[in-house]
């Protein structure tokens, strides 16, 4: 089943052309099913871009899955224009009495800031809050996830010595949790930040089980045991090209960077880069859609009960 997305939005002409199943809401509204409603609080300031690689792994499942694009309003994107966000982009007072099977809360570039110091951060712990009575389940990505795990469980995030920044290998630790079946036991993933989680401080929360990690990067996956909050340290929604994007940016601003590791053949930038974590994130989110939001939430919206932790 497709990807339910307005036809002028970018990412629908973009994903056409890859042979990626996309319907637009005109053909859906034909089709007598009840598509799941997938809420995206998209927090990059590459707005166009990041919609498009999530439209993507959305789009390849047998699922219909409705897109819903949500923008904080207490900051000014500066990376998009503003006829772009009217017309694809809805505020939380827009959307806060709905409900919706799926959110996903992305990453973005305010990882050395102190949460509170975020100007949208009173906005988004409200729309946090929201989550856990509006939605059945919450995918957390990167800094989302960092935020996530602070506001629901305080967990805190550190300043790491350098920038984990690359593809790292990875292993599963809980090969019987529907969100990793099908995995290999080891894979590779992006990352691409300043912070990180401690091991100790997620071992110590009862709500969390570590799903996979790596000896570098640290815990990689983790959900609570019945899936309504799961939380993503790296960027397996990432393209081919995107790391390389971010290096060539900071190398032409003068920026302190590393070459990103395992990424590009013998280490030459001038190379392009190897693409082997795609196969597992379309895995995650398919393993997402069907285990967490398809089999598990009411059909009835109206349905969902407030998320259960188990401690704080």
């Amino acid at each position: 089943m497709p990807l339910i997305i307005p036809k002028t939005l970018p990412a629908y002409d973009a994903l056409y052309e890859e042979n990626v199943f996309v319907m637009h809401r005109e053909r859906a509204a034909s089709q007598h099913i009840r598509p799941l409603e997938i809420l995206i609080l998209n927090l990059m300031p590459t707005k166009i871009a990041t919609e498009t690689q999530i439209a993507r792994l959305l789009a390849n499942t047998p699922l219909q899955v409705h897109m819903t694009l949500l923008q904080t309003v207490s900051h000014e994107a500066t990376h998009v224009s503003a006829a772009h966000l009217d017309a694809f982009y809805k505020t939380f007072d827009e959307v806060k009495n709905d409900r919706y099977d799926g959110m996903i809360i992305t990453g973005a570039p305010v990882e050395t800031m102190d949460f509170e110091q975020v100007d949208y951060w009173p906005e988004l712990c409200e729309i946090m809050d929201f989550s856990e009575t509006n939605v059945y389940s919450t995918l957390h990505v990167c800094w989302g996830a960092q935020a996530g795990l602070y506001y629901h469980y305080g967990i805190r995030k550190e300043i790491l010595p350098q920038k984990m920044f690359g593809i790292f290998e990875h292993r599963v630790t809980r090969p019987s949790n529907p969100l990793v079946r099908g995995f290999d036991e080891v894979f590779y993933a992006p990352h691409s930040r300043h912070t990180g989680i401690s091991r100790a401080d997620v071992d110590g929360c009862k709500a969390l089980r570590i799903l996979a990690e790596s000896d570098e990067a640290g815990p990689f996956l983790m959900s609570t045991e019945n899936g309504r909050q799961i939380f993503v340290t790296g960027h397996p929604e990432y393209d081919k090209y995107t790391l390389d994007a971010e290096y060539k940016r900071d190398v032409a601003k003068g920026l302190p960077i590393a070459i990103p590791k395992n990424y590009y053949p013998n280490d030459d930038p001038e190379q392009p880069p190897l693409f082997r974590w795609r196969a597992h994130a379309h895995l995650l989110y398919e393993n997402w859609l069907n285990y967490y939001v398809y089999q598990n939430t009411p059909y009835d919206l109206g349905a969902i009960e407030r998320v259960k932790h188990e401690t704080r």
